[in-house]
Order: C-alpha cells, then structure tokens, then sequence
C-alpha cells in the first residue's frame, strides 16, 4: 500500500520498544522539552492509550475532548486537538483512554497503516522537529508512527531481558522499510536507567554496543528515582530538578540527537 503523502521535511522520530518500562516516555518528553529549550518548535504526539506522556506533561486526560484518537479516526483536525504545553514551542496532540479503541476500530479501516502520516502531514510545516511516543507494543499504532517517521530512537534499560526484544524490534522496523516505508531508519538506541554501579548494566551496554557499534547514544540517562518523581507534579525534569544527573543527561541527549540530524547544536 502507497503512503498517504510525501515524507514531511520536518524530522519525525517515533520513540520506540515494545517492551513497557524502559523509560520510553519519559525520554519523549524531556527530550522534546531540550529540543524546544534550544528554540527548535516540538510537537510531542502521545499514542499511547495510557497516555502517560499527557499526564506527565500537566495536561487532565479526563477533560480532553480532543485527542489523538479523534485525530486518528478522522474525527477532528488535527490543530483543533494539538495545545500548547505552557512552554515555548512545545506543544502537544493528547492521548486518553479512547486511543485504545483505535487498536480495534483501525484494522478494518482503509489506509490504516497510514493514518499518523496524514496527521502529520497536516501540521509538519509548523514544526522544526516531531516526536511520536510510542505504546509498549507492536501492533497498529506503533506501526502507523513507523509509517509515518523518519527515524526511530529505541530507548533501551539497561538489563539483560530488555536485549531479547531488540531483535525482535530491529525485525519490526527492517519489515516496515522494506514493506511500507523505505524512509525509515533506526536513529540510535539510548540506554536508560544505567547503574555505573553494576556490572550487568555495563555489560549490556557493552552488548548493545557490538549489536549496533554506530547507533548507541553516547550519553546513558542514569536511575533516578527524581526521573520517576517528576510526572506527579506534570513536570520536566529540567524544571523539577534542574541540577540532577537525568537533567545534565537528557541535555547531553539533545545535543547528540541534533548532531546526528545534522542541526545546529545550542540553545
């Protein structure tokens, strides 16, 4: 099947892994939140039903009328659902429970694998950069964000299970390139949750290493218990605890993801 459009100019990058508790959303929002800081105008797109990346952006998934879902299903305009976040070029398209639905309603749909590139389309001349993040699976909503991106950033826990799902990651992603969309490429892997401490966490570092020599990440976003604390108070983590380790590494973060997109480095 034909993609529903040309592929935006903007970058768009889908955060991606099926495994769930890998720091995937977390690494959506603050590093959406670094790029915006260094005046590049972000849009985070939340396809997660459990719309974590809303509730850690501040944002009340009960009094949404508007979200991803409608976008998805041709409900609603995709600028009638996108809000700001109160933070300069940042902004958001939300995510609720409903998104859920979309998982069912879309398998029957025509173009269903194309539905996030449509949506982006309709804004992608707005933006400088657009981030989608991902749910904890495979299915019909992180294939559309395959579908509809240009690169995947594969945040991965630094712990020996979360090597078995890479494979099967890398097999989703090589599929959808060869399948539906030949634009598609893997922007790197971003170790989480690294514990200098231990052994096992350098060793699979070292593993992801040799597995993908030039799309590791330098910079590993260290354990934080202030990391897991700050989406109570709908906070980044530059602006919950500016100084922590987390910060100082989703800025490092940024500053590597730009240089591989090839954009000026600064704030």
């Amino acid at each position: 099947m034909k993609p529903a459009a040309s592929q935006p100019s903007a970058p768009v990058i889908a955060i991606a892994n099926q495994k769930g508790g890998v720091g995937k959303t977390t690494t959506s929002v603050n590093l959406a939140g670094e790029l915006a800081q260094r005046g590049l105008r972000v849009l985070l797109i939340d396809c997660d039903p459990q719309g974590n990346a809303t509730t850690s952006l501040g944002v009340d998934k009960r009094q949404l009328a508007q979200t991803t879902y409608e976008v998805l299903m041709e409900l609603a305009d995709a600028r009638a659902a996108i809000r700001p976040t109160a933070r300069p070029n940042y902004s958001l398209l939300p995510a609720s429970e409903h998104l859920a639905g979309a998982m069912i309603e879309l398998t029957s749909a025509d173009d269903r694998e194309w539905r996030m590139r449509a949506l982006v389309n309709q804004v992608a001349g707005e933006y400088d950069a657009i981030l989608i993040d991902c749910p904890p699976s495979l299915g019909l909503l992180t294939l559309n964000a395959l579908c509809a991106a240009s690169q995947v950033l594969i945040p991965l826990q630094c712990e020996y299970l979360a090597l078995e799902g890479l494979a099967q990651l890398k097999g989703t992603i090589d599929r959808v390139q060869q399948q539906l969309n030949p634009q598609l490429a893997i922007l790197g892997v971003v170790m989480t949750m690294y514990d200098g401490r231990t052994n096992l966490a350098q060793q699979v570092v070292e593993e992801v290493r040799r597995y993908f020599p030039q799309r590791i990440f330098n910079t590993l976003i260290p354990r934080s218990v202030r990391v897991s604390e700050a989406p109570s108070y709908g906070q980044l983590m530059a602006e919950y605890d500016p100084q922590s380790r987390a910060t100082q590494a989703y800025r490092l973060l940024a500053d590597e993801l730009l240089r591989r997109l090839g954009k000026k480095v600064g704030v």
